[in-house]
């Protein structure tokens, strides 16, 4: 079985398109194509129910994915085994993880971290609403809830905090509130249900239901922004919150705990590359932990 045609099948497996598996292999169209037709003549079975939309799997070729992953971490692991040198690691982690979290936190450690290995490159993508570790969609994830289901390790990497934060501007123009039934008065910031893709996201009904005077954005960092250029009064991290100059912490009753979850899958968790990018980040949240809790009094339990 040739392994050209095998990381053909995987591209189009993972990206559902023959142009997209094309773009990423660096490919031309007919190429994969052509490969994809050797491999289905060489197993005598359909792989891919080609439709103008894209390109779904058969049972054969379900069957088939499990047996081209195995044999992808096989070779990925014996390439990286024949490194006798940490400095040596090279080769691409894709991390994804929520985009507060990425942008407040993650971007700049990640960036520290990418320069003691000049070889690795490091992706660090938002976490979407669904991805799959298995199809290589990413190599970690940091999620907000610990998954109950699907083989993968987990390890909780650190609780965090999140509390009501106003601008002084906005303050100053329209007062504080001192209860939470005073945000009846207040415009909030809070963000879209429809991009709320975990449980863990559910404190901004503390606000809504509160007030329906409303600006919705789905980014963390949207949501920052909005409440610092005074347009309302918003839930964020505290860790976020507290290198944002001109915020004020108010409602200081009203708190919330939350935690992320580092995700790998078996199959990969080995590679040097993604072991030394999963040590880095559990030894940075836990030489961060006073950051991500810092010493405020707030409710442990979702409200």
């Amino acid at each position: 079985m040739d392994w050209d045609h095998l990381r053909v099948f995987l591209a189009i497996a993972r990206h559902g398109q023959l142009l997209a598996a094309s773009r990423k292999l660096g490919l031309n169209h007919a190429t994969v194509a052509r490969r994809l037709d050797a491999l289905e003549a060489d197993l005598g079975t359909v792989l891919f129910d080609r439709r103008p939309a894209g390109s779904v799997l058969t049972q054969a070729g379900d069957r088939l994915l499990p047996v081209a992953e195995g044999i992808e971490t096989a070779l990925l692991g014996a390439a990286e085994g024949l490194r006798d040198d940490e400095a040596e690691v090279a080769g691409t982690v894709r991390i994804g993880a929520p985009d507060g979290l990425g942008n407040y936190f993650l971007a700049r450690e990640l960036g520290i971290f990418a320069r003691q290995y000049p070889n690795l490159t490091i992706e660090l993508v938002p976490l979407p609403r669904s991805f799959s570790l298995s199809r290589r969609e990413a190599d970690l994830a940091i999620g907000l809830d610990r998954p109950v289901e699907g083989r993968l390790i987990v390890s909780r990497l650190a609780d965090y905090s999140l509390g009501v934060y106003a601008s002084a501007g906005y303050l100053a123009a329209a007062g504080t509130p001192d209860t939470v039934d005073a945000l009846a008065d207040h415009m909030v910031v809070t963000g879209v249900e429809d991009y709320a893709y975990a449980p863990a996201l559910d404190y901004v009904t503390v606000l809504e239901d509160r007030s329906r005077r409303r600006f919705r954005c789905a980014s963390v960092m949207g949501q920052m922004e909005a409440v610092r250029a005074d347009a309302g009064i918003g839930i964020l991290h505290d860790f976020a919150a507290a290198e944002v100059p001109g915020l004020t912490r108010i409602l200081p009753e009203v708190g919330f705990r939350r935690s992320y979850f580092m995700l790998s899958h078996p199959d990969t968790a080995g590679l040097r590359r993604v072991a030394i990018c999963r040590r880095f980040l559990a030894r940075r949240f836990e030489e961060e932990r006073q950051r991500f809790l810092p010493g405020c009094p707030r409710r442990p339990d979702r409200e």
